[in-house]
């Protein structure tokens, strides 16, 4: 059985590899992030984000969440990413959900003989003994340009996309900083892991170097 444990940084090509190897080798795929995502979703929509008790609703609404909510695409919002990242510095909210990540991965191993899973921790604290672990990261600006691409917004003048490009690099810059700053699983790569740049190779070029390795 094998599992496989991908983390890095926001917009680095980490979700496309993991969904290209669960293709590829027909194993089940968990983008850990949208785990977090729901939870500030469910938070926003009950407008309950500057609650006295912030840890504790996340906790309540973390022990209620199925899988099968994630592919909500709402989840995608960059007001969801900003709010998840600040409530994954909560320690119990991280202990709810990693028992969930472990949960999923030990029941899809034991079905499809193999589990990939990417996010911010997976190598370091949710599959520790990983068969095969991937750092993946890329330049702050290549990053913040994927982010616009995936807009798709064709009807920008250049100044208006200058002005978007550069707040997408700030939030990322402040998302970054929440990551590798928090106390709890901060965001680094494994000491085993392979760390991978993409600022210059295509998703394709990624998943050909990782699938060699």
């Amino acid at each position: 059985m094998i599992e496989i444990a991908i983390d890095g940084t926001a917009a680095s090509g980490k979700g496309t590899l993991g969904k290209k190897l669960s293709n590829k080798y027909s194993f089940p795929y968990l983008d850990t992030g949208m785990l977090y995502r729901k939870v500030a979703h469910d938070l926003i929509k009950n407008k309950i984000t500057n609650s006295k008790n912030l840890e504790k609703n996340c906790c309540d609404f973390a022990k209620k969440l199925t899988f099968k909510e994630l592919k909500n695409e709402n989840l995608r919002s960059e007001d969801v990413a900003k709010f998840a990242s600040k409530i994954a510095t909560f320690s119990s909210l991280r202990n709810i959900l990693d028992e969930k990540q472990k949960e999923f991965n030990d029941l899809n191993k034991k079905q499809f003989g193999g589990c990939i899973l990417d996010g911010r921790d997976i190598g370091t604290k949710i599959l520790p003994n990983a068969d095969f672990k991937f750092f993946i990261t890329a330049s702050l600006e290549v990053r913040a340009k994927r982010r616009l691409l995936e807009k798709n917004i064709s009807f920008l003048h250049e100044n208006d996309e200058k002005c978007m490009l550069h707040n997408l690099m700030n939030d990322m810059r402040e998302r970054d900083k929440l990551d590798i700053n928090r106390k709890s699983s901060p965001l680094a790569p494994a000491k085993d892991a392979y760390i991978i740049d993409t600022s210059l190779i295509t998703a394709q070029e990624l998943f050909l170097k990782v699938t060699n390795i």
